[in-house]
Protein backbone atom coordinates (compact mmCIF):
# COMPACT_ATOMS: atom_id res chain seq x y z
CA UNK A 1 0.00 0.00 0.00
CA UNK A 2 1.46 3.35 -1.20
CA UNK A 3 1.25 5.63 1.55
CA UNK A 4 3.60 7.78 0.42
CA UNK A 5 1.85 8.28 -2.70
CA UNK A 6 -1.53 8.92 -0.52
CA UNK A 7 0.48 11.41 1.35
CA UNK A 8 2.24 13.06 -1.65
CA UNK A 9 -1.82 12.92 -3.46
CA UNK A 10 -2.94 15.09 0.23
CA UNK A 11 -0.31 17.64 -0.48
CA UNK A 12 -0.90 18.27 -4.12
CA UNK A 13 -4.69 19.39 -3.41
CA UNK A 14 -6.23 15.68 -4.24
CA UNK A 15 -8.45 13.38 -2.84
CA UNK A 16 -7.75 10.36 -0.84
CA UNK A 17 -10.18 7.96 1.01
CA UNK A 18 -9.05 6.53 3.99
CA UNK A 19 -9.95 4.10 6.61
CA UNK A 20 -10.87 4.82 10.15
CA UNK A 21 -12.42 3.13 13.02
CA UNK A 22 -15.72 4.95 12.49
CA UNK A 23 -16.58 4.85 8.45
CA UNK A 24 -14.14 5.54 5.87
CA UNK A 25 -13.34 9.60 4.90
CA UNK A 26 -12.62 11.80 2.12
CA UNK A 27 -9.55 13.50 2.97
CA UNK A 28 -8.03 16.41 1.41
CA UNK A 29 -5.31 19.14 3.30
CA UNK A 30 -7.54 20.93 5.66
CA UNK A 31 -5.31 23.85 4.80
CA UNK A 32 -6.02 24.00 1.09
CA UNK A 33 -9.23 25.88 0.46
CA UNK A 34 -9.24 24.43 -3.14
CA UNK A 35 -8.89 21.33 -2.49
CA UNK A 36 -11.29 21.17 0.42
CA UNK A 37 -13.78 22.44 -2.41
CA UNK A 38 -13.67 19.54 -3.98
CA UNK A 39 -14.56 17.31 -1.34
CA UNK A 40 -17.86 19.39 -1.28
CA UNK A 41 -18.34 18.78 -5.35
CA UNK A 42 -17.42 15.77 -5.05
CA UNK A 43 -20.04 14.27 -2.50
CA UNK A 44 -22.62 17.02 -3.24
CA UNK A 45 -22.29 18.44 -0.03
CA UNK A 46 -23.89 21.79 1.04
CA UNK A 47 -21.11 24.40 2.77
CA UNK A 48 -23.63 24.55 5.45
CA UNK A 49 -22.09 21.47 6.82
CA UNK A 50 -18.85 21.74 8.11
CA UNK A 51 -15.84 18.67 7.89
CA UNK A 52 -14.04 17.51 10.72
CA UNK A 53 -10.40 18.25 11.24
CA UNK A 54 -8.14 14.94 11.34
CA UNK A 55 -4.64 14.97 13.01
CA UNK A 56 -2.00 12.39 13.63
CA UNK A 57 -1.18 14.30 17.18
CA UNK A 58 -2.04 16.25 19.79
CA UNK A 59 0.52 19.19 19.28
CA UNK A 60 -1.63 19.41 15.85
CA UNK A 61 -4.84 19.52 17.24
CA UNK A 62 -3.53 22.42 19.61
CA UNK A 63 -1.86 24.10 17.11
CA UNK A 64 -5.41 24.81 15.00
CA UNK A 65 -7.00 25.55 18.03
CA UNK A 66 -7.39 29.17 19.09
CA UNK A 67 -7.97 28.29 22.62
CA UNK A 68 -7.65 24.27 24.07
CA UNK A 69 -10.03 23.90 27.31
CA UNK A 70 -7.97 22.34 30.04
CA UNK A 71 -11.95 20.07 29.20
CA UNK A 72 -10.25 19.44 25.72
CA UNK A 73 -7.15 17.93 27.22
CA UNK A 74 -8.20 16.23 29.60
CA UNK A 75 -10.83 14.37 26.84
CA UNK A 76 -7.65 13.91 23.99
CA UNK A 77 -5.87 11.82 26.97
CA UNK A 78 -8.59 9.86 27.60
CA UNK A 79 -10.20 9.26 24.19
CA UNK A 80 -8.10 10.00 21.59
CA UNK A 81 -6.74 8.14 19.02
CA UNK A 82 -10.64 7.31 19.00
CA UNK A 83 -13.89 8.34 17.70
CA UNK A 84 -14.21 11.56 19.25
CA UNK A 85 -14.62 14.79 17.73
CA UNK A 86 -13.71 17.88 19.93
CA UNK A 87 -15.04 21.23 18.66
CA UNK A 88 -12.79 24.21 19.55
CA UNK A 89 -12.01 27.98 18.55
CA UNK A 90 -10.07 27.76 15.57
CA UNK A 91 -7.10 29.20 14.35
CA UNK A 92 -7.38 31.61 11.26
CA UNK A 93 -5.33 29.42 8.66
CA UNK A 94 -8.45 26.74 8.54
CA UNK A 95 -10.19 27.88 5.97
CA UNK A 96 -13.49 29.18 6.37
CA UNK A 97 -15.08 26.49 4.30
CA UNK A 98 -13.85 23.62 6.34
CA UNK A 99 -16.18 25.36 9.07
CA UNK A 100 -19.00 26.37 7.64
CA UNK A 101 -17.88 29.74 8.26
CA UNK A 102 -18.37 29.54 11.83
CA UNK A 103 -15.37 30.29 14.16
CA UNK A 104 -14.61 27.01 15.55
CA UNK A 105 -13.37 23.79 14.21
CA UNK A 106 -14.36 20.27 15.01
CA UNK A 107 -10.64 18.38 15.57
CA UNK A 108 -10.12 14.34 15.81
CA UNK A 109 -7.08 11.34 15.96
CA UNK A 110 -8.58 8.55 14.39
CA UNK A 111 -7.82 5.26 15.91
CA UNK A 112 -6.30 3.74 12.44
CA UNK A 113 -2.55 2.95 11.82
CA UNK A 114 -3.66 3.83 8.04
CA UNK A 115 -5.22 7.20 8.99
CA UNK A 116 -2.24 7.87 11.25
CA UNK A 117 0.16 7.32 9.01
CA UNK A 118 -1.89 9.12 6.22
CA UNK A 119 -1.35 12.09 8.16
CA UNK A 120 2.43 11.94 9.25
CA UNK A 121 3.20 11.65 5.67
CA UNK A 122 1.03 14.35 4.12
CA UNK A 123 2.69 16.43 7.04
CA UNK A 124 -0.85 18.17 7.39
CA UNK A 125 -4.05 17.92 9.14
CA UNK A 126 -6.78 16.04 6.78
CA UNK A 127 -10.28 17.33 6.57
CA UNK A 128 -11.95 14.30 5.90
CA UNK A 129 -16.12 14.03 6.22
CA UNK A 130 -17.45 10.48 4.93
CA UNK A 131 -16.52 9.00 1.78
CA UNK A 132 -19.83 8.98 0.10
CA UNK A 133 -22.32 10.75 -1.68
CA UNK A 134 -24.06 13.49 0.82
CA UNK A 135 -26.80 12.32 2.70
CA UNK A 136 -26.33 8.63 1.47
CA UNK A 137 -25.24 5.49 3.47
CA UNK A 138 -21.57 6.23 5.18
CA UNK A 139 -18.92 3.58 3.94
CA UNK A 140 -17.37 0.99 6.34
CA UNK A 141 -15.52 -0.66 3.70
CA UNK A 142 -13.40 0.41 0.44
CA UNK A 143 -15.76 -1.42 -1.98
CA UNK A 144 -18.59 0.72 -0.48
CA UNK A 145 -16.63 3.66 -1.21
CA UNK A 146 -16.18 2.86 -4.83
CA UNK A 147 -19.47 2.30 -5.49
CA UNK A 148 -20.35 5.75 -4.18
CA UNK A 149 -17.91 7.91 -5.66
CA UNK A 150 -16.52 6.08 -8.22
CA UNK A 151 -14.02 8.19 -10.00
CA UNK A 152 -14.18 11.30 -8.12
CA UNK A 153 -11.42 9.78 -5.67
CA UNK A 154 -7.80 10.38 -6.48
CA UNK A 155 -7.11 7.02 -4.52
CA UNK A 156 -8.68 4.69 -2.36
CA UNK A 157 -6.75 3.44 0.97
CA UNK A 158 -7.98 -0.37 1.59
CA UNK A 159 -7.81 -1.02 5.31
CA UNK A 160 -10.47 -3.62 5.45
CA UNK A 161 -14.05 -2.75 7.46
CA UNK A 162 -14.13 -0.41 10.01
CA UNK A 163 -14.49 -1.59 13.64
CA UNK A 164 -16.73 0.94 15.03
CA UNK A 165 -19.19 1.56 12.38
CA UNK A 166 -20.86 4.66 13.31
CA UNK A 167 -19.67 8.11 12.81
CA UNK A 168 -17.34 10.19 15.54
CA UNK A 169 -19.11 11.62 18.50
CA UNK A 170 -19.34 15.63 18.15
CA UNK A 171 -18.70 17.08 21.54
CA UNK A 172 -18.34 21.06 21.76
CA UNK A 173 -16.09 22.97 24.21
CA UNK A 174 -16.27 26.18 22.72
CA UNK A 175 -18.61 27.43 25.69
CA UNK A 176 -19.96 24.94 28.53
CA UNK A 177 -19.82 21.24 26.56
CA UNK A 178 -22.42 19.91 24.85
CA UNK A 179 -22.90 17.02 22.83
CA UNK A 180 -23.83 17.84 19.38
CA UNK A 181 -24.09 14.47 17.68
CA UNK A 182 -24.01 10.82 19.88
CA UNK A 183 -21.54 8.07 18.98
CA UNK A 184 -20.19 5.51 20.51
CA UNK A 185 -17.60 7.66 23.29
CA UNK A 186 -21.42 8.18 25.00
CA UNK A 187 -22.24 11.37 27.04
CA UNK A 188 -22.41 9.17 30.37
CA UNK A 189 -18.15 8.45 29.25
CA UNK A 190 -17.95 12.09 28.74
CA UNK A 191 -19.61 13.32 31.84
CA UNK A 192 -17.07 10.80 33.62
CA UNK A 193 -14.48 13.17 32.65
CA UNK A 194 -15.42 16.58 32.41
CA UNK A 195 -18.44 17.07 34.16
CA UNK A 196 -21.93 17.46 33.10
CA UNK A 197 -22.88 17.68 29.32
CA UNK A 198 -25.87 19.19 27.91
CA UNK A 199 -27.52 17.77 25.01
CA UNK A 200 -27.72 20.05 21.55
CA UNK A 201 -27.27 18.74 17.98
CA UNK A 202 -30.19 21.07 16.91
CA UNK A 203 -29.67 21.97 13.40
CA UNK A 204 -31.54 25.57 12.56
CA UNK A 205 -31.05 27.56 9.63
CA UNK A 206 -27.79 28.68 8.48
CA UNK A 207 -24.42 26.81 9.13
CA UNK A 208 -24.72 23.69 11.38
CA UNK A 209 -21.91 23.71 14.02
CA UNK A 210 -21.74 19.97 13.60
CA UNK A 211 -21.51 17.51 10.84
CA UNK A 212 -24.68 14.92 10.41
CA UNK A 213 -27.35 16.89 11.82
CA UNK A 214 -29.57 17.33 8.85
CA UNK A 215 -32.90 15.94 9.33
CA UNK A 216 -32.32 12.71 6.79
CA UNK A 217 -29.53 11.61 6.38
CA UNK A 218 -26.84 8.05 6.31
CA UNK A 219 -30.06 7.05 4.47
CA UNK A 220 -29.76 3.91 1.90
CA UNK A 221 -31.71 3.89 -1.52
CA UNK A 222 -34.80 1.69 -0.49
CA UNK A 223 -36.81 3.54 1.54
CA UNK A 224 -36.40 2.70 5.16
CA UNK A 225 -38.94 2.13 8.04
CA UNK A 226 -38.55 2.88 11.86
CA UNK A 227 -41.29 -0.44 12.87
CA UNK A 228 -42.19 -1.65 16.23
CA UNK A 229 -43.02 -5.20 17.55
CA UNK A 230 -42.35 -6.62 13.84
CA UNK A 231 -45.25 -4.04 11.93
CA UNK A 232 -44.31 -4.68 8.68
CA UNK A 233 -46.06 -2.80 5.48
CA UNK A 234 -48.92 -5.09 4.12
CA UNK A 235 -47.75 -4.27 0.79
CA UNK A 236 -44.32 -4.73 -1.27
CA UNK A 237 -41.34 -6.79 -1.12
CA UNK A 238 -39.37 -6.09 1.94
CA UNK A 239 -36.50 -7.04 4.27
CA UNK A 240 -37.23 -6.94 8.24
CA UNK A 241 -34.15 -6.29 10.14
CA UNK A 242 -34.53 -7.29 14.05
CA UNK A 243 -32.64 -7.81 17.34
CA UNK A 244 -35.10 -10.48 19.16
CA UNK A 245 -37.98 -12.23 16.92
CA UNK A 246 -37.94 -12.13 13.30
CA UNK A 247 -41.72 -11.15 11.73
CA UNK A 248 -43.46 -12.90 8.88
CA UNK A 249 -43.77 -11.23 5.44
CA UNK A 250 -39.90 -10.31 4.60
CA UNK A 251 -36.40 -11.35 4.36
CA UNK A 252 -35.63 -11.95 7.69
CA UNK A 253 -32.10 -9.58 9.16
CA UNK A 254 -30.98 -10.77 12.87
CA UNK A 255 -28.77 -8.16 14.04
CA UNK A 256 -26.40 -8.66 17.28
CA UNK A 257 -28.49 -7.84 20.76
CA UNK A 258 -25.43 -5.18 22.19
CA UNK A 259 -25.17 -1.62 20.88
CA UNK A 260 -21.54 -1.75 19.93
CA UNK A 261 -21.41 -5.00 17.21
CA UNK A 262 -24.95 -3.57 16.36
CA UNK A 263 -23.29 -0.32 15.41
CA UNK A 264 -20.11 -2.11 13.60
CA UNK A 265 -22.57 -4.29 11.23
CA UNK A 266 -25.00 -1.45 10.47
CA UNK A 267 -24.42 0.23 7.96
CA UNK A 268 -22.91 -2.66 5.87
CA UNK A 269 -26.37 -4.70 6.17
CA UNK A 270 -28.02 -1.79 5.36
CA UNK A 271 -25.49 -1.46 2.04
CA UNK A 272 -25.96 -5.22 1.46
CA UNK A 273 -29.96 -4.99 1.38
CA UNK A 274 -29.97 -1.77 -0.66
CA UNK A 275 -28.78 -3.41 -3.30
CA UNK A 276 -31.30 -6.33 -3.29
CA UNK A 277 -34.33 -4.59 -4.99
CA UNK A 278 -36.37 -4.35 -2.26
CA UNK A 279 -39.43 -1.87 -1.66
CA UNK A 280 -38.52 -1.09 1.81
CA UNK A 281 -36.48 -1.91 4.76
CA UNK A 282 -38.34 -2.13 7.98
CA UNK A 283 -35.69 -2.01 11.18
CA UNK A 284 -37.13 -2.92 14.51
CA UNK A 285 -36.49 0.43 16.78
CA UNK A 286 -33.54 -0.60 19.16
CA UNK A 287 -33.99 -0.03 22.70
CA UNK A 288 -34.25 3.63 24.14
CA UNK A 289 -31.43 3.82 26.67
CA UNK A 290 -28.33 5.54 26.72
CA UNK A 291 -26.13 2.77 25.16
CA UNK A 292 -28.37 2.85 22.35
CA UNK A 293 -28.24 6.48 21.19
CA UNK A 294 -25.73 6.77 18.38
CA UNK A 295 -27.99 3.61 16.98
CA UNK A 296 -31.25 5.50 17.25
CA UNK A 297 -29.81 8.46 16.01
CA UNK A 298 -28.62 7.51 12.79
CA UNK A 299 -31.92 5.32 11.99
CA UNK A 300 -34.06 7.89 12.98
CA UNK A 301 -32.10 10.17 10.63
CA UNK A 302 -31.97 7.42 8.12
CA UNK A 303 -35.90 6.83 8.01
CA UNK A 304 -36.67 10.56 8.12
CA UNK A 305 -38.36 10.41 11.16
Amino acid sequence: MNLELAGALIRAGKLVAFPTETVYGLGANALDERAVAAIFRAKGRPATSPLIVHVCSLEMARGLARRWPESAQQLAERFWPGPLTLVVPKETRIPPLVTANLDTVGLRMPAHPLALELIRRAGVPVAAPSANRFSELSPTTAEHVRRSLGESVDLILDGGPTTVGLESTVLSLAGDPELLRPGMVSREEIEAVIGKVRLGGHAGEGPHRSPGLHRKHYSPATPLLLVREGRLPASGRGAYVWIATPAAGARSVPMPPDSRNYARALYDTLHRLDREGFDWIAVEAPPEEPEWAAVNDRLRRASHA
